[in-house]
């Protein structure tokens, strides 16, 4: 991956709670897995229910997050609009749980994928990095089991 896009995604890595505490030989493991994808306006990235098999980072462009229409009629329920620099999906690597929401490109969108299959084997491979995941996902399960 290019330094540009390294020095890009270096300070977005450090916004997901997944990978905030993670020191920077991290952050560069988990950046060497990342591809940049191009998605045409109107590219439907996935469906609600369907497995979650990665984290998506906008480089540039809009996504959007929806709620799909429960019935014939209603119109999407939007959740959240991505932007430059904003991350969506980071719980479907360490989740085994459906996607709660769909994702479509609004405008043309480059986007990075960490892969599920890239993350579990960087975790195989590193285990100073799957232990800081591990303490980073019990954190994030006690905080939300505290919000309940």
């Amino acid at each position: 991956m290019s330094d540009t896009n390294s020095s890009m995604l270096l300070p977005i890595l450090k916004q997901i709670p997944l990978f905030a505490t993670l020191d920077e030989n991290s952050h560069k493991e988990i950046i060497a897995h990342i591809v940049l994808m191009y998605y045409p306006a109107n590219y439907q990235l996935f469906k609600e229910g369907d497995e979650g098999d990665a984290l998506y980072i906008v480089k540039k462009g809009q996504v959007s997050i929806y709620h799909e229409p429960k019935e014939a009629g209603d119109l999407p329920k939007k959740v959240a609009e991505i932007n430059d620099g904003g991350f969506f999906g980071e719980m479907a690597l360490v989740s085994d749980q459906p996607r709660n929401a769909a994702a479509k490109a609004i405008t043309e969108a480059e986007v990075f994928i960490l892969s599920k299959a890239d993350f579990r084997k960087l975790l195989e491979t590193n285990t100073s990095l799957a232990e800081q995941i591990s303490a980073t996902m019990v954190d994030r399960i006690k905080q939300n089991d505290l919000t309940k």
